[in-house]
């Protein structure tokens, strides 16, 4: 969200990396500790609910679930006319309109900034309703599949 009124405050450094800092947790009577090694260096673009378009296809949809890089197996990515690169988030999309459910790479999704609700059968059992952010998820259980 751009706002052309926001100052940001006198100390703000926009070089400083966060992550360079101990974070206090306040269980710890004043002890600090590091942020562990196991958080990954860059965190998804997109949550659940947020709806995306991709940049090849047009597509709109909402996202539902990612992983960190692609979980598909190498018959199913080579089949991938594009070939992303694997290392990089890959996020489950409900594509609106349908009743398809596609696997896209980070690279290849734009935020969708026309706040249209996305026609998926799969919706309702996702998300509990839709505001200027996005879809909230509700409190169903995800679903599991047989393999």
């Amino acid at each position: 969200m751009h706002n052309s009124e926001y100052n940001p405050p006198p100390d703000f450094d926009p070089d400083h990396d966060p992550q360079d800092d101990p974070f206090d947790d306040p269980q710890a009577n004043g002890q600090r500790f590091e942020v562990p090694d196991y958080f990954p260096d860059e965190l998804p673009l997109f949550m659940p609910g947020t709806l995306v378009r991709h940049r090849r296809y047009g597509y709109r949809g909402v996202v539902v679930d990612f992983d960190m890089s692609c979980h598909a197996d190498d018959d199913w990515y080579h089949a991938n006319s594009s070939h992303p690169e694997r290392d990089q988030p890959w996020y489950h999309v409900l594509v609106h309109g349908s009743t398809i459910n596609t696997y896209a790479a980070q690279e290849n999704l734009i935020a969708d900034a026309t706040g249209g609700q996305v026609d998926h059968p799969l919706i309702q059992h996702f998300f509990e309703g839709i505001d200027r952010l996005g879809y909230r998820r509700n409190a169903e259980p995800w679903p599991t599949f047989e393999q």
